[in-house]
This record gives C-alpha cells, structure tokens and sequence, in this order.
C-alpha cells in the first residue's frame, strides 16, 4: 500500500522518516513519500490515485482545500475546518485532523499544570487546530495574535466553535503581549524577531509548532517547558499510522527516527 505526505514547500518534511520507522518496526511492506502539491492541486492529485493508496498526510497549503473534497468529514476536521489526514478505503475520501489530539498529547506529555488562558501566534489552520486542542484541556480565553484579523476570521470562527464556547481576542502581533499558561507559535522562524519573542516571554509553556528550522528563536528562548513542533509531528503522525494501517503505532521507535534525522540535518 502507498501512503505520502503532501504540501508546499514539502522538501522539508518528516513525516516520511517516521511513518516508513512505523512500517519498518511493524513488519510492513509499504511506501509513504512526499510530493509537492501547491494550493488547488489537491483536486488533480486525488483523481490520479489507484486503490494500492491508502492514506495522506496534508500540510500547508492543504489543510482546508481538503474538507470540499472529502466523502467523510469527522466531527474535529469539520470543527476545525481543517484536515491533515485523508484515508482511502474504496474509493470513499474520509476526511480528519490529528492535529487536535496530537497537540493536546504533545502538551500533556511535558506539561501537567493548568490550561486557562493561552496564546496562540498566527492565523492559519495549525492556529485554529493547536487552539482548540488547548480548549480541550481547559482553556477558556485565547489570545490570537495575527497580523491581519481578516485574514485570520475563519480561524476565530473555528475556536469559537469549540463545545466550551471559549472567549477569543484577536490582537496585533505587532504589539501585543503574551498572556496565560501557554504560548503557541505557528509562525515563520524568519518573523520571530526580538521584539515579538521578549514580549512572550515569561509564560510556563512555550509550544512551537515548527521543527525546520531548529531551534527557532521561541524555542531558544523559552524558559520553562518547551513543547517542540517533533512532539507535535510525532503525535499526530502516530494516530495517522494507526488511522492508515489498523495497528497501534510503534510511538517510540517513530520518535527516534525522527531525532536522528533532525541531528542529521544539525
């Protein structure tokens, strides 16, 4: 069976090393690759497919192109109007976002305090995912600071969605500062400057999303519990492996595939 990770840019990516670590360590005989397919190729990539595939892992700029095209949404991509996971089974496109749930785990496993009040840096689909996998753990207020609140509306949208109904401020990245438990950055390392970073400073947990570059300057700076854009891949990319294969994944084994190959990269 065949299974791939799409996006752009996709060059990046570890999502191969990890799913082929879970093949590997589980005895099975299957491709996962990466393919670069840029905003309105979703379409044109799913009409190519045979029945040898099995599953997609999305990034960038997929995650919502997904949702129009799946035969089967689940109840959290749908939520979050966004999906990082597409399963084939018979033709049928089911449509689901792990990211929910793998970021919640990514922060449970390293942070065990209260989840009140958090901030989430950015806009876009991992903004609204990673927020409203906070809501889950308890979150009531979330501060999302974007640098174009239009930009960002379908993202406030989603987390207001959330069955708690929390409270959402959207706030300037340009100024505001970071507030409550946790801070999340979904942004470029390249726009991490100085300024932005000392003003989220402080905070117990520092979860950024990214793991290419590393570390960012969030990650360099945080001061308590640091939550790695790793945690979050390998959390989401074991409950996809479970998704595609019908196996419990080999969790530790898939994480470090995915260390040595970030020490590879230095």
């Amino acid at each position: 069976m065949k299974c791939a990770v799409l996006g752009d840019p996709i060059a990046h990516s570890l999502s191969p090393v990890l799913h082929r670590a879970g093949y590997a360590a589980t005895g099975l005989d299957w491709t996962y690759d990466a393919f670069q397919v840029s905003q309105g190729g979703l379409a044109g990539f799913l009409d190519g497919l045979d029945g040898t595939w099995r599953g997609l892992s999305l990034t960038m700029p997929l995650k919502r192109e997904a949702l129009p095209l799946a035969t089967e949404v689940s109840a959290r991509a749908r939520l979050a109007d966004a999906a990082n996971t597409v399963v084939l089974v018979d033709g049928q496109v089911h449509a689901d976002n792990t990211d929910l749930p793998g970021a919640a785990a990514a922060v449970r496993e390293r942070y065990e305090g209260p989840v009140d009040e958090v901030t989430v840096l950015g806009g876009g689909a991992t903004a609204a995912s990673t927020a409203l996998a906070l809501c889950d753990l308890g979150a009531a207020v979330v501060h999302l600071l974007v640098r174009s609140p239009e930009r960002a509306s379908e993202t406030v949208e989603a987390i207001r969605r959330h069955p708690s109904s929390p409270e959402v401020r959207v706030e300037d990245l340009g100024s505001a500062r970071a507030v409550g438990e946790v801070v999340v950055s979904t942004i470029p390392a390249q726009v991490q400057h100085p300024g932005l970073v000392a003003r989220c400073a402080g905070l117990p947990v520092v979860f950024e999303v990214l793991y290419h570059p590393w570390p960012t300057p969030m990650a360099t700076a945080a001061a308590g519990v640091l939550v790695g854009g790793l945690d979050l891949l390998v959390h989401q990319a074991a409950l996809q492996f479970e998704m595609f294969t019908g196996l419990p994944a080999p969790l530790e084994q898939m994480r470090a595939a995915g260390e040595a190959a970030l020490a590879a990269r230095g």
